[in-house]
């Protein structure tokens, strides 16, 4: 058993030593040429070559917006009576004032309206007035109001208000215009409250205090209303409408 093991135990050893030589053969000289061989190809793997770069270009989208005039304009309506933003008129203006005149329109786009027939209909003759917008009556127009100025005041004050004509409404030129407007608005004073104070509690200066006159309203309740001469005074005053709220508005 002693002899058999030893013949296993040198070849195992011999093994080992052809193990450590090969290595070393490829280690020090024998392994270069693989080596040199090999980085070609690592080069070749690494370089991609030129690169080319597309440029993707989106479709324009389509436009899908709706004209905010449409939403003024009811569908499939008489186009005689369209609002004025809903067609576009040939106007002549040197039409004669105040007297009937007919202009040819058309319809805008995105805008649908029919005749007395029910047709569709894109051109269409209008019947007006001719006039300038800011001829209108106050009653075809709305403007804006002012609660600065004084309306109980002499001379009366004026304001300068944005007026725009109302859609239904027909006219020459520019639907919104500056116009001068006497002061006509109203804080919530109401002329019989203040003349019954006046009469019943105005020697205490109720009147005064109600209309926002608070230093008035003082000088009345130390003074007993002037003596009644004050309060006098006030119930005419206020019976005419000369004396107002302290705000400048209107009585109601």
């Amino acid at each position: 058993m002693a002899a058999a093991a030893v013949p296993l135990r040198t070849s195992r050893r011999l093994c080992r030593v052809l193990l450590f030589l090969s290595q070393f053969y490829i280690l020090s000289g024998g392994g270069s040429l693989n080596l040199e061989q090999s980085q070609p190809l690592a080069q070749s793997i690494k370089d991609p070559g030129p690169t080319r770069t597309f440029t993707v270009v989106p479709r324009a989208a389509e436009s899908t917006d709706i004209p905010p005039y449409v939403m003024k304009c009811p569908s499939n309506g008489l186009c005689s009576r369209l609002p004025a933003d809903c067609v576009e008129c040939k106007t002549n203006f040197s039409c004669v004032y105040g007297k009937p005149v007919t202009f040819d329109c058309t319809v805008k786009p995105s805008v649908t309206c029919v005749d007395q027939d029910f047709k569709s209909q894109k051109n269409f003759i209008i019947n007006m007035t001719c006039r300038f917008c800011w001829q209108l009556p106050e009653t075809d127009y709305e403007c804006s109001n002012s609660t600065s100025c004084m309306t109980v005041s002499c001379p009366r004050q004026r304001y300068t208000a944005n007026c725009t004509v109302r859609d239904h409404i027909h006219c020459l030129g520019n639907r919104t215009f500056p116009k001068m407007l006497y002061c006509n608005w109203t804080g919530g004073y109401k002329w019989s409250t203040a003349l019954a104070l006046s009469i019943t509690l105005g020697g205490f200066g109720a009147d005064r205090f109600y209309l926002g006159q608070w230093r008035e309203g003082l000088g009345k309740l130390f003074s007993f209303g002037g003596l009644g001469i004050w309060t006098l005074i006030d119930v005419l005053l206020i019976g005419v409408g000369y004396v107002g709220p302290a705000d400048g508005s209107l009585y109601i």
